[in-house]
């Protein structure tokens, strides 16, 4: 089973960048969305942020798009894959 990063990397995340991951699987909703947009706040604009979750995190689009940051999501075995990244940091 190929790993977070693997998928991340067929992405068009910057590659040069830090990344931090956050499981938000086992958290019940609204919990993912909180817990990223928190997340968020405290990365610097040099981090790409990695949130796996069990399924599309379909609220937390608009309030991404909201905030500037790029995103793409990637369905896998893993669950589903969101990568967070501030376009020009």
């Amino acid at each position: 089973m190929p790993a977070v990063e693997e998928y991340v990397m067929g992405t068009e995340a910057p590659s040069d960048r830090a990344r931090e991951t956050m499981d938000a699987r086992e958290l019940p909703p609204p919990q993912p969305l909180q817990n990223t947009l928190e997340r968020l706040v405290e990365l610097d604009d040099e981090t790409v942020l990695v949130q796996l979750n069990d399924r599309a995190p379909q609220h937390l689009y608009p309030k991404l798009a909201d905030r500037g940051y790029e995103y793409e999501t990637i369905e896998t075995e893993l669950g589903v894959v969101t990568v967070i990244w501030s376009p020009d940091p």
